[in-house]
């Protein structure tokens, strides 16, 4: 199973399109995960014509997109448990919020957006990751998003990086 995971997509109706990278990419795509800061409910409109999406609300999304989608989630696939939040607040890096919102609950993965970074680490067993952004790299080398693996019951993830975001 390929699962594309992305984050602070920032595009609005009227604003520019996704990255032919990322769409490329989508094009094989079973499963599509969104961290929040999508800005515009046309960007799930434009990802679901690829494959399903799972997705939250970030602190850039309007009332429409908080109410649809709900500031964090856990998607279950293939019996694996992938907690999903944006990571924004007050307390701690955006790395350690993600993982506080999901403490106590038996996951496989956390996916997180927020800070544009993209980040892959592993903590007791649980895979966390930021796709980074794949549409504003901000202070970045180049623009990311991430593309998770499931085979055999194994969880993989690599980011992708691009440096031209047409």
């Amino acid at each position: 199973m390929k699962i594309i995971v992305i984050s602070d997509t920032h595009i609005s109706s009227a604003a520019r399109g996704l990255p032919s990278a990322l769409l490329k990419e989508l094009s094989g795509a079973d499963l599509i995960l969104h961290a929040g800061d999508w800005t515009d409910w046309s960007v799930y409109e434009k990802l679901s014509a690829f494959a399903p999406v799972e997705g939250i609300a970030g602190n850039n999304d309007g009332p429409i997109i908080v109410q649809r989608l709900g500031y964090e989630r856990i998607v279950e696939v293939e019996g694996k448990r992938i907690g999903i939040v944006h990571g924004d607040g007050f307390r701690g890096t955006t790395e350690e919020r993600a993982i506080a919102t999901f403490a106590g609950r038996q996951m496989d993965c956390i996916i997180y957006g927020h800070s544009h970074i993209p980040a892959l680490s592993t903590l007791d067993g649980v895979m966390v990751l930021n796709p980074g952004s794949p549409t504003d790299k901000r202070r970045q080398e180049q623009y990311s998003f991430a593309v998770l693996t499931l085979k055999d019951g194994r969880l993989e993830a690599r980011h992708i990086f691009f440096a031209d975001k047409n």
